[in-house]
């Protein structure tokens, strides 16, 4: 019996990386920022409640220097040249209540920046997700009310690094419960396009 191989990944998901830094050359466009919401428009959701809402916002305008005036020291260093920065807010409470809106919020809007960033690849450009900025502070700029929450951002642009150099990620087997319940197969286990070829 011959040995299962592992198809290899789609070029987009293969070739991703988070950029460590952005062409701050490259701008970006109303067309590219609405391709990118009508991506996270039909990401799936339980019960098709959409819990996720994004506040953009290209470089050079308004609402990009209001958000870039809450990252940390940190991000403030390459986010600021990205062409689009994304604020991406999840749907957390039911208005005027303590009830959690879904248990499934935080799921979806991860899969909706996830179908965001899939399709900005597809367009040529790089993104980076991450959280070093002032959550509340962004929520007062934006008149974000308390059943909402600012969860993370997202920099859009043409990259140019990569966060850390690209390296190892855990086998597949590592990622099935139970351990050891599943083995990679040997004649793909760290070939390029396959699950050890990745970055952050």
């Amino acid at each position: 019996m011959a040995t299962p191989t592992v198809p290899p990944l789609h070029p987009l998901l293969a070739a991703r990386v988070s950029p460590s830094r952005f062409d701050a050359r490259r701008a970006g466009s109303q067309e590219l920022m609405r391709s990118l919401l009508e991506a996270a428009r039909w990401a799936p959701s339980a019960g098709n409640s959409q819990p996720w809402a994004f506040i953009p916002a290209l470089r050079g305008e308004p609402t990009h220097r209001r958000l870039t005036a809450h990252l940390a020291r940190s991000a403030r260093a390459w986010a600021g040249d990205a062409a689009l920065l994304v604020a991406n807010l999840c749907h957390v409470r039911v208005e005027d209540t303590e009830w959690e809106y879904s248990d499934f919020a935080m799921y979806d809007l991860g899969q909706a920046v996830s179908h965001m960033v899939v399709q900005a690849q597809a367009l040529g450009w790089s993104a980076r997700q991450f959280r070093a900025f002032d959550r509340d502070g962004v929520e007062a700029e934006f008149d974000v009310p308390p059943h909402w929450a600012v969860v993370s951002m997202t920099a859009f642009g043409a990259g140019e690094g990569a966060a850390g150099a690209t390296r190892e990620r855990r086998s597949i087997d590592d990622l099935v419960w139970p351990a050891g319940a599943f083995a990679p197969c040997p004649t793909t286990a760290g070939r390029p396009g396959h699950h050890l070829h990745a970055s952050a």
